[in-house]
C-alpha cells in the first residue's frame, strides 16, 4: 500500500490504496481532455463512454473518471494510454477512510538538513534520478524536483529511500486532493446592528464602531483563493491592489479564468466574495471589514497539497502581506450526516506547504510574522483533524449566525480560535431553527458570471453583489479584516500578539450552550465572536 511521509523519518505516514473504479487521464496539451469538437465526435469520446468526471485539475490537464460498476479499470487504462490525445492514463489512489481520490504527480519535495552542503544535496538528487525544478526560498536546502516521466507509483519508494538518509529531513511526493472551498452556497448585518425584512438583527462583530477609529489603511491583506475580479469597483483606487499573482498559471493575473462562472463549484467565484468580505471599498454597495486595507490577490486553482500552495504563502510573505486569508482546505464531511465516516478523516499538511506557511508566519512582516487565518471548515466535524486549519500558527475561524449561536455546519474543536458571523440553515433533525437572513452580503463577480447572475432576490440586479455568501469561507476573511484593523493602529504587534488580542476581546456568545472551559475556550466558538472595536481599543492600549 503506497505510503507518503509528510513528517520526518520515524513519524507516521499516510497510506493510500488503488481504486477499483477510478482512473486518471492527463491530456497531451490543453486544460482538459478533449472529447468532442463541435458536433464531430472524437475517438477519445468512445474510450470514455460511460465514465463520469468526478474531479478536474485543468491547470495540469488532468481529469479523474469513475467507471460504471463491473467495468475493468486496467483494460480501459490500456486503451486510453495508447490514444494520441492522452499523455498518461493510470490508476487512482484513494484515502481508504473516505474513498476520496488522491492524485500523485511525479514530483517530489525534498528538504535536506540545514547544515548539509548544497552542492552535495544536488548531487544526491541527481544520483536519485531527480531533476531540480525549483530550489524553494522559504526553507534551507529544500528542493521541488521531478522524477523521470513514467516513474509512476515508484515516486513513493523514491521519497522513502531519500527520507531514510541521515542528511534528509523531509521527502514526500506531491499529492493532490480536491481543494474544497469553505462556502455553503441584507445588507451587511455582520458589520452592525440593522433590520432585514422588518426583522431586527443584532449579532454583528462590532465593525462599524471600529471604523470610527480605523478602516485598515496601511495594512495589506493577501487573499489566497480562486480567481479574484480585481477590476470590480470595490477593489478600485490607487494602490488598492498590489503584487497580484496566479500561482497556478505562473502569471501576474489573478482574475477568474473560467468563462462564465458555471464550472465545478461555481467556477472562479469564491475568491472575489472572500476578498470582498475582507477589504471591499464600500464605495458602491458592499464594505469589507477593513475597507481601506490593500488587497494582495493570489489565485490558487491547484489541488490541495500542490507545490503551488507553498508558492502562494511565499509570494504573500515576500510581497508585503501583513495578513493572509485562506478559505479552503481538505474536503468536509456532510454536516447533516453525523455518521459520515469522512468526519474522522485526518488530512495532514504536507511538509512543502507547512514550511512555506511557517516561513510566512515567522519571517513575514520583517520577522513579526504574517497573521494567517483559515476557515475552520463546514463539515460539523473536528477542525483538529485538518492539518491546515489545525496548524498552531493559524487562526482557525468558526461560523456563528444572525442570532448569536452556532451555524449548524461549522467545524469544532480545540483548533478553533474565534468565531465570526456568517450564514446558517434550518435543519429539523437537529432541531436547528431557521436563520433570520439569507447570508452575508458581499462583492460578487461582475455581471452574470458570479453567484448572482443578476437576480435582485440573490443580490443586486446588475449581478455585482451577492446576498447569500456564507460558510466559514465568509467568516475567515472577516477575521482577516479585523486583524488588519488591529495592525493599522499598532503595526509593530507580532502575529502572536494579534491573536491574543482577538481572542481576549472576543464576545462570549451563547454562554448556556457554548461549553466554555476554564481558559475561556469553547469548542464551538473558540474564545467567542470577534469584537472588532474592542480589539482595536485593546491594540491602542
Amino acid at each position: 500500500m503506497p505510503t507518503a511521509y509528510f513528517g520526518r523519518a520515524g513519524e507516521p505516514g499516510s497510506r493510500f490504496e488503488p481504486s477499483a473504479e477510478l482512473l486518471v487521464v492527463r491530456a497531451v496539451s490543453g486544460p482538459a481532455v478533449p472529447r468532442q469538437r463541435g458536433s464531430v465526435p472524437l475517438p477519445l469520446r468512445d474510450l470514455l463512454a460511460g465514465a463520469v468526471v468526478v474531479q478536474s485539475h485543468p491547470e495540469v490537464g488532468v481529469e479523474v473518471y469513475r467507471l460504471p460498476p463491473g467495468q475493468p479499470v486496467a483494460e480501459r487504462i490500456r486503451a486510453l494510454d495508447a490514444a494520441p490525445e492522452v499523455r498518461f492514463a493510470g490508476h487512482v489512489l484513494v484515502d481508504p477512510a473516505t474513498n476520496e481520490p488522491v492524485l500523485y504527480t511525479e514530483n517530489l519535495f525534498v528538504k535536506f538538513t540545514d547544515d548539509a552542503d548544497p552542492a552535495r544535496c544536488r548531487a544526491v538528487l541527481a544520483e536519485a534520478g531527480l531533476t531540480v525544478k525549483e530550489q524553494v526560498g522559504y526553507a534551507a536546502n529544500a528542493w521541488f524536483t521531478a522524477a523521470p516521466e513514467r516513474t509512476g507509483r515508484r515516486v513513493f519508494t523514491l521519497a522513502a529511500e531519500l527520507l531514510a538518509r541521515p542528511d534528509v529531513e523531509y521527502s514526500h511526493p506531491e499529492l493532490i486532493r480536491r481543494r474544497a472551498r469553505k462556502t455553503i452556497a441584507p445588507q451587511q448585518w455582520h458589520l452592525r446592528a440593522t433590520t432585514i425584512g422588518n426583522t431586527p438583527v443584532d449579532a454583528h462583530a462590532n465593525v462599524e464602531a471600529a471604523h470610527t477609529i480605523t478602516r485598515g489603511r496601511g495594512i495589506t491583506v493577501a487573499v489566497i483563493d480562486d480567481g479574484i475580479d480585481i477590476d470590480h469597483p470595490e477593489f478600485a483606487g490607487p494602490g488598492k491592489v498590489v503584487a497580484p499573482r496566479d500561482v497556478t498559471a505562473g502569471t501576474d493575473d489573478p482574475r477568474p479564468k473560467d468563462q462564465n462562472g458555471t464550472g465545478p463549484e461555481y467556477g472562479d467565484n469564491h475568491g472575489t466574495a472572500c476578498a470582498g468580505v475582507a477589504v471591499a471599498n464600500g464605495g458602491a454597495g458592499a464594505s469589507g471589514v477593513a475597507p481601506e486595507a490593500t488587497l494582495l490577490p493570489i489565485r490558487l486553482a491547484s489541488g490541495l497539497g500542490s507545490q503551488a500552495e507553498a508558492r502562494a504563502f511565499q509570494w504573500a510573505a515576500d510581497h508585503g502581506a501583513d495578513v493572509i486569508s485562506c478559505s479552503w482546505g481538505p474536503a468536509d464531511g456532510a454536516w447533516y450526516r453525523p455518521a459520515d465516516p469522512a468526519h474522522q478523516r485526518v488530512v495532514p499538511i504536507p511538509a512543502s506547504t507547512r514550511l512555506a506557511l511557517e516561513y510566512a508566519a515567522n519571517s513575514g512582516r520583517g520577522g513579526r510574522g504574517c497573521v494567517i487565518v483559515f476557515a475552520a471548515g463546514n463539515g460539523n466535524e473536528p477542525a483538529d483533524n485538518d492539518g491546515y486549519a489545525g496548524h498552531p500558527a493559524v487562526l482557525a475561524v468558526a461560523a456563528c449566525n444572525d442570532t448569536g449561536t452556532r451555524s449548524v455546519y461549522s467545524d469544532t474543536g480545540a483548533a478553533v480560535a474565534v468565531a465570526f458571523p456568517s450564514n446558517d440553515f434550518e435543519h429539523a433533525p437537529f432541531r436547528h431553527p431557521a436563520p433570520l437572513t439569507p447570508g452575508i452580503w458581499t462583492v460578487d463577480r461582475r455581471g452574470r458570471g458570479g453567484y448572482n447572475p443578476g437576480d435582485p432576490a440573490l443580490g443586486d440586479a446588475a449581478g455585482d453583489y451577492t446576498a447569500e455568501f456564507g460558510g466559514t469561507s465568509s467568516a475567515a476573511p472577516g477575521v482577516a479584516g479585523t486583524a488588519a484593523l488591529v495592525l493599522a493602529v499598532r503595526p509593530e504587534l507580532t502575529r502572536v500578539q494579534v491573536r491574543e488580542i482577538l481572542q481576549r476581546t472576543a464576545d462570549r456568545i451563547d454562554e448556556a450552550n457554548g461549553a466554555y472551559d476554564a481558559t475561556g475556550h469553547s469548542p464551538w466558538y473558540g474564545h467567542g465572536r470577534v469584537n472588532a472595536r474592542a480589539a482595536v481599543d485593546a491594540a491602542r492600549g
